[in-house]
């Protein structure tokens, strides 16, 4: 039903607006979920422990759709093993300048410059004290805009003090393409500082939360070297790989169009193979060594199972959950069953 009546539909409008419209139908009629779209997979088999937390299933949503965290329970019931919100900055920003978000139909991709839109730390913990429980949710920090670089690591402390007791792991978000000062936030002796700082303030609670660092596609082998290093130093709970990508090669969409379209980072299709890459590396480099979190192109079940014999211990979909609608997350549980049944015999 979602390819055939409701994504022809969304894909008539401006992706942003679309986005919006989405989100209010989720939130007002999400009860209609229950009587069109198929119905979550539900099964013990499914369930993951990962960095001490019980997932019902290990298909999450990646950051960036719930930024505000106003809809996990919808997307519970559509059958998501966890959320992750934000990314959320220690004061609301609206962004860059629209328009920032545009599909790439031929590719099966999007491009965003969304730059870290959100309505603040303040808002989201409004929205989270009406948590029940019902899935696990993970908080996605930030720094705003216009911080500057001496002040980094307090937009992320403070993001992680307010959140504490409301999300259930932390993911320090480094490598997203749409923010200004990126540099800094590459810098392999900034991350070891700034996720030292973020420890020490963990280890002071009552009960610690996992923190997992995002990292970027384009990474090359030496630079995840020391990712790998970083994660034996600091004992960091695990990686997400990966965030979009700045790389346009391989493109179906003209050069034109993307002159057109400018900077931002891809997602989807494109950066599949890019994604599923640093999982292998990281997971055989590693020995395995720490849980990652496998995110870039899912858009079928057999994505899915290559992030996992990659090496990926858990899976967030984003830019497939848009092309391919709930049913992938369906498609990849049963898929994740089915798999365990033949090995079971």
């Amino acid at each position: 039903m979602y390819k055939s009546i409701i994504r022809p539909f969304l894909f008539k409008l401006d992706p942003e607006q679309a986005h919006h419209f989405s989100f209010s139908i989720l939130k007002n009629f999400g009860f209609l979920a229950k009587l069109f779209l198929p119905q979550p997979v539900v099964d013990k088999r499914l369930e993951r422990n990962v960095f001490g937390l019980t997932f019902k299933n290990p298909v999450g949503l990646a950051a960036g759709f719930d930024k505000n965290a106003v809809l996990y329970d919808e997307l519970a019931d559509l059958g998501f093993g966890f959320v992750e919100i934000g990314t959320v900055t220690p004061k609301g920003q609206a962004g860059n300048p629209k328009k920032r978000l545009f599909r790439l139909i031929e590719d099966g991709g999007i491009i965003n410059r969304m730059g870290f839109n959100n309505e603040g730390l303040e808002a989201a913990i409004v929205q989270l004290k009406k948590n029940k429980g019902k899935i696990l949710i993970g908080g996605n920090i930030g720094k705003n805009t216009q911080t500057a670089p001496e002040h980094y690591t307090e937009d992320y402390l403070t993001c992680f003090e307010g959140l504490h007791n409301f999300v259930d792991y932390f993911v320090l978000n480094v490598s997203c393409p749409n923010v200004s000062s990126h540099a800094k936030l590459e810098d392999a002796d900034y991350l070891k500082e700034l996720i030292v700082e973020v420890q020490k303030i963990n280890r002071l609670k009552q009960k610690p939360k996992p923190i997992l660092l995002k990292i970027a596609p384009d990474l090359n082998d030496g630079q995840l070297d020391e990712i790998i290093a970083l994660v034996a130093e600091t004992k960091i709970d695990g990686i997400v790989a990966t965030n979009t990508s700045v790389n346009r090669e391989g493109l179906k969409t003209t050069h034109e169009r993307l002159n057109e379209i400018g900077n931002g980072g891809l997602s989807g299709k494109p950066i599949k193979d890019r994604s599923t890459r640093v999982i292998r590396y990281l997971h055989e480099k590693s020995g395995g060594s720490f849980p990652i979190i496998g995110v870039g192109g899912i858009h079928s079940a057999e994505d899915a199972m290559e992030k996992l014999d990659a090496g990926a211990s858990l899976l967030q979909l984003y830019t497939g959950f848009i092309y391919e609608g709930p049913e992938l997350i369906q498609a990849i549980n049963k898929e994740i069953l089915k798999r365990s049944s033949r090995i079971g015999k």
